[in-house]
């Protein structure tokens, strides 16, 4: 599990190694735009039980149980409110596209800093969930999945660069084992490079995505992503597993279904859907009606127009991202 923060575990040869790989992190994420997302978007996350189980309890009452029994107690867990705090705090990643008309477009989405996880801001296990945990989660806190495009702007933005930690393949994969091993190194990494909870991480898991290949293969599960530093993906966007499948290596960054089109709040799923401005989001254009995929945003849009506070100048002279900016 997460150590508490009182412990500082001791840098082996290995930590110190991540440290030196990982140390430009921060650096970049210095340069962008001072945007903030408003709290009332992870309004509909119920706040956490004090009598909930942390990671580690959380892990040992799973760690016997069959795969469905497995995806019930995650989703239990989660639908009341048992996930860290800090996964409240969203954080802004900005993507940018020119339009066919020639109009430059400026998107806000509003993603957790971190991958789904159960337990306290001290001690909390990331969550691996199949299709169907993870778009009710979603449906109910009023978030969505992400694009591959979203994935690779959240890596590009990211505050901490993590690197991937493959481990061997086989049916243990998809093992509580092996989620507790893997959520063990990623926090070794994460203590080396020192960032703090709530610092948008990225390139320590596989993201389960949203892409138009879902309309016609139904029952299917897309994932993408687990970036090696310089950015490219070991996972191409691929829909080989079933609806049912999670193993260790996936996990589940929620987007708000609220988005800011050049500091308007609009629904998301509508973006996705327009012909002529889905490509900000998505590089596969406009997204086929996914049904639960894209749930309808509890958070009214009435009201948050203005909501996202922009410290360091408007979108029109906001610079533009490299890695999020099109055409």
């Amino acid at each position: 599990m997460t150590r508490k923060r009182s412990e500082r575990p001791r840098r082996t040869p290995r930590s110190i190694f991540l440290l030196l790989l990982l140390s430009s992190s921060f650096a970049a994420a210095a340069d962008l735009p001072d945007v903030s997302c408003p709290g009332a978007l992870a309004a509909a996350i119920p706040a956490r039980p004090s009598s909930s189980p942390d990671g580690t309890q959380f892990a040992r009452q799973i760690s016997h149980g069959e795969t469905k029994e497995r995806e019930r107690a995650i989703e239990g867990e989660l639908l009341r409110g048992n996930l860290p705090d800090f996964l409240r705090e969203l954080k802004p990643v900005t993507l940018e596209s020119r339009l066919p008309s020639g109009r430059k477009v400026t998107a806000t989405i509003c993603v957790l800093p971190d991958y789904l996880a159960v337990g306290s801001d001290e001690d909390f296990l990331r969550v691996p969930m199949d299709l169907h945990t993870a778009t009710s989660v979603a449906g109910r806190f009023g978030f969505a999945l992400p694009t591959r495009r979203m994935v690779d702007a959240i890596y590009a933005q990211s505050d901490a660069k993590l690197a991937p930690e493959p481990m061997a393949a086989g049916p243990q994969m998809s093992s509580t084992a092996y989620y507790v091993t893997h959520n063990d190194r990623i926090s070794v990494q994460r203590a080396a490079l020192e960032a703090p909870p709530g610092a948008l991480l990225a390139g320590h898991k596989k993201d389960v995505v949203l892409t138009g290949r879902l309309a016609s293969q139904t029952g299917k599960i897309a994932i993408y992503g687990w970036h090696r530093p310089g950015g490219r993906p070991i996972q191409p966007l691929s829909t080989v597993h079933g609806a049912g499948y999670a193993d260790y290596s996936h996990g589940i960054r929620l987007v708000s279904g609220v988005v800011f089109i050049d500091g308007a709040a609009t629904s998301l799923a509508s973006v996705l859907r327009d012909p002529e401005l889905a490509s900000v989001l998505s590089d596969e254009g406009p997204l086929p009606d996914l049904g639960e995929l894209m749930p309808v945003a509890p958070t009214p849009v009435a009201g948050l127009k203005d909501a996202v506070a922009k410290r360091a100048g408007t979108a029109a002279d906001r610079p533009a991202r490299r890695a999020g900016t099109s055409g």
